[in-house]
């Protein structure tokens, strides 16, 4: 699933997420959600996520909910 609808994304879920400094080369990074960061129900770019390792980046893939 893509990460532009928060209603894909729940604390826990699974996903890919592109760094703020990973965003020209487009490097994902793997983890699971600790807190959703973005206040709107949909966002093109990608909901803002802080995964439980602390880094922060946007919502590229769903792997599991």
């Amino acid at each position: 699933m893509k990460g532009t609808q928060q209603s894909h994304i729940q604390k826990g879920s699974e996903v890919h997420i592109v760094l703020k400094s990973d965003q020209r080369t487009g490097h994902l990074t793997h983890g699971f959600v600790k807190d959703i960061l973005t206040k709107s129900a949909n966002h093109p770019h990608g909901i803002k996520v802080r995964l439980e390792d602390g880094q922060v980046g946007r919502v590229k893939a769903v792997i599991a909910t």
